[in-house]
């Protein structure tokens, strides 16, 4: 993201920004309502579900978020190249992650946890995708550190569920150590994903139906965090961090306002 020449300052939100903002604001909370319908929808099941989960696998959820976020790190975008350039729509990735949700529930909590791994990297693909399509950096680690960020938009269970807009007009600097630093901070926020999915898909075969369920309902939810994430840093580009993101809060401000 190019930083903002103080002798250039940004230019004030127009309309139109203001507009993208709102449409953008509105998006987020769309995603949440169909992520926590979907939740809600297997509710009986992951209530099982988590009463099925040994404890040893409760006290790793942590672990395996930073595993799975990791290897996603590492293979996500080198996966896009030979045959996975034909993979790179919303709905290839939709398909991709509903098929390894039926696969790993299927067989229970142990094909579960090994489908971990491959749901993490087909929702990291999706992400990635996204930010390539706001301009980003396709070849880019900044990218790659920014798709990172959009796993720490909560989730199901979470008081914050959104994009963390102080990653908006953050210089991310690119290395192991912030690498890990990145992943240690979004990890526990995407481990409360994973207890969820875990426990749709701990129960043999009939955890197929609602693994798949659920694996689609994430990479949605995570595809639009991703659409929110990115198209903040896009008007941000052109009208400055701050001026976005304030607007940004004061529109998902009023819209909790109107609810109430």
């Amino acid at each position: 993201m190019k930083e903002i020449n103080p002798h250039d300052p940004p230019q004030p939100l127009t309309a139109a920004a203001k507009a993208e903002i709102a449409a953008l604001a509105a998006r987020q909370r769309k995603a949440n309502g169909v992520l926590m319908s979907a939740i809600n929808f297997v509710g009986g099941q992951v209530e099982d579900g988590l009463k099925l989960l040994p404890a040893a696998a409760k006290d790793q959820i942590d672990d395996l978020a930073r595993s799975a976020l990791r290897h996603s790190y590492d293979v996500a975008s080198k996966s896009r190249t030979g045959r996975g350039q034909s993979i790179g729509s919303d709905r290839a990735h939709k398909i991709l992650a509903t098929l390894s949700g039926a696969v790993g529930g299927f067989g229970g909590l142990p094909t579960a946890l090994a489908e971990l791994p491959v749901a993490t990297t087909v929702i990291f693909r999706a992400v990635h995708q996204v930010a390539v399509e706001y301009g980003e950096g396709p070849a880019s680690e900044e990218t790659k550190m920014e798709c990172l960020a959009v796993f720490g938009a909560g989730g199901p269970g979470t008081d914050d569920d959104g994009v963390d807009t102080a990653f908006i007009g953050a210089r991310l600097s690119i290395s192991g150590v912030a690498v890990n630093g990145l992943i240690s901070k979004v990890a526990p926020k995407f481990a409360a994903v994973l207890s969820q999915k875990l426990a749709t898909q701990a129960v043999p075969i009939l955890g197929a139906a609602a693994g798949a369920g659920t694996n689609y309902a994430f990479v949605d939810y995570y595809v639009s965090m991703a659409h929110v994430h990115f198209g903040l840093r896009r008007l941000a580009r052109s009208f400055g961090d701050q001026a976005v993101t304030d607007h940004f809060h004061s529109v998902l401000a009023a819209g909790k306002l109107a609810q109430t």
